[in-house]
């Protein structure tokens, strides 16, 4: 018994569905800042309360891309949420990760907001200005 539908084909079907790759881009700029707080350089930097916003910013980023991916009706309220963190691990995360968290996850927030979910996917798009 084989399925009519490959696992590709859902991926696709799926990610069409909402803001993916601004959801992703979140996601990853949070999981980097989170990383360059655990690097063991001399560069690093703690501000605070032994550092807890340094922590607490990047896992709300993650946590924010996430919700993206998995609740794209609530998109704008998350993304906007995001990019406010992201502008916020400038002073508590190591300068953003060193500069490429804070500017993925400005990409991946203004990504999401802008996403339109009633909009036809670009290919059929093009295929019938094409034909037009």
């Amino acid at each position: 018994m084989t399925s009519s539908r490959n696992p590709r084909s859902e991926f696709r079907r799926w990610r069409a569905h909402r803001p993916f790759w601004g959801g992703l881009l979140l996601t990853l700029a949070g999981a980097e800042i989170l990383l360059t707080e655990k690097a063991s350089l001399k560069v690093v930097l703690h501000i605070g309360m032994q550092g807890l916003a340094g922590y607490l910013l990047p896992t709300l980023m993650v946590l924010c891309g996430l919700l993206i991916l998995f609740n794209p009706a609530q998109r704008l309220f998350y993304s906007l949420v995001g990019i406010l963190l992201s502008l916020g691990t400038w002073l508590t995360s190591n300068l953003g990760g060193f500069l490429v968290g804070l500017l993925l996850g400005a990409v991946g927030s203004c990504l999401a907001f802008g996403w339109l979910p009633d909009q036809e996917p670009r290919r059929r798009r093009l295929l019938r200005r094409r034909h037009a």
